[in-house]
């Protein structure tokens, strides 16, 4: 390869240990005539999960200052960070009802989805970086949202006050909202895109986490993203024409936010 590493971007992912960002994560690796690939994770049981490489950063998204070292040198970052909420334990689905969640102390969206991704965007433009791709959620424009009220989390409307956070920042974005994510093989569904949570009055509305992580993969390469929010969905397998042609996609969106 006459291609030296100077010419690839370098992409730093965060909440790589997660569900969709392991997949973001592993994308890049195999991409490595493409990309330069780094994972931010919070502890050390998460960088050897995905495999303990060198490349693999340890921080505290919460805490603004240890992200410093993770995003120097970095041109494009993909944010895939989250609060999980928790089940409560002693849930019997015999039982009917339906299960009580909650966030453990200091982990509450507040916290993590607000605070820990603005930190990111701080580091981030601090830094220099480029392209900030975030990854975010449908649901967002109805603060009455079921989501919302899980563990008292209002985390779709602090995932929104981030997702405003970055669009007025300066540095050039692309705000993803997925729907209902699904553990299903990549690449075989007609994506959709969308605006203003409207996919959720339709029948598509939910999508695998690996095509969500393909286009974060493939957003970082088409201008047509920049400055751009969508929702993101998938029609069935075996409906329609599985998506190959990510310019064409993306060409359909309009909205800035």
């Amino acid at each position: 390869m006459a291609d030296s590493a100077a010419s690839r971007p370098t992409v730093l992912v965060t909440g790589a240990g997660g569900r969709t960002g392991q997949i973001v994560y592993n994308k890049l690796k195999e991409r490595s005539e493409q990309f330069v690939a780094r994972g931010l994770v919070r502890t050390e049981e998460s960088k050897q999960k995905i495999g303990g490489a060198g490349d693999v950063y340890i921080a505290d998204i919460r805490d603004g200052d240890r992200l410093t070292p993770a995003v120097q040198g970095v041109d494009a970052l993909i944010i895939l960070t989250s609060a999980v909420p928790k089940m409560k334990p002693g849930f019997d689905p015999s039982k009917g009802g339906r299960p009580e969640f909650y966030y453990e102390d200091g982990m509450y969206p507040e916290q993590v989805d607000w605070v820990g991704q603005k930190n990111q965007i701080d580091a981030a433009k601090a830094a220099g970086v480029k392209h900030i791709v975030l990854v975010g959620s449908m649901g967002g424009t109805n603060p009455n949202h079921p989501l919302n009220s899980l563990g008292n989390g209002n985390i779709l409307v602090w995932k929104r006050k981030a997702e405003q956070y970055l669009a007025d920042s300066g540095v050039p974005y692309t705000i993803i909202r997925p729907g209902g994510l699904q553990d299903k093989d990549g690449g075989v569904r007609e994506l959709i895109v969308g605006k203003d949570d409207e996919l959720l009055q339709t029948d598509t509305k939910s999508i695998p986490r690996a095509d969500v992580a393909e286009v974060c993969v493939q957003a970082l390469q088409y201008e047509e993203t920049k400055l751009k929010a969508f929702d993101l969905a998938s029609k069935p397998e075996g409906v329609g024409t599985p998506t190959k042609d990510f310019r064409a996609l993306f060409s359909q969106i309009t909205a800035r936010f």
